[in-house]
């Protein structure tokens, strides 16, 4: 796994991180939800191994499915 340098900047629920290539995220944490307002993502923090991830809007790197005239799939 590669080593990915960051440092994050927080200001009460607001986080900005930047990347060791200069790129900017900025976040919104409230309790254990969080939501990033650069990627359009919300994630849930649980207790344990893994946790709850989701995307708005437009899927990065996929294709949409179009729905054909009429309604048909």
């Amino acid at each position: 796994m590669r080593f990915r340098a960051r440092k994050t900047y927080r200001f009460g629920p607001l986080r900005a991180t930047i990347t060791q290539a200069g790129r900017w995220s900025f976040a919104i944490k409230i309790g254990p939800i969080t939501h990033n307002l650069t990627r359009r993502t919300t994630s849930i923090d649980t207790p344990g191994p893994g946790g709850f991830h989701h995307q708005h809007g437009q899927q990065h790197g996929r294709q949409q499915r179009r729905r054909r005239a009429g309604g048909e799939r």
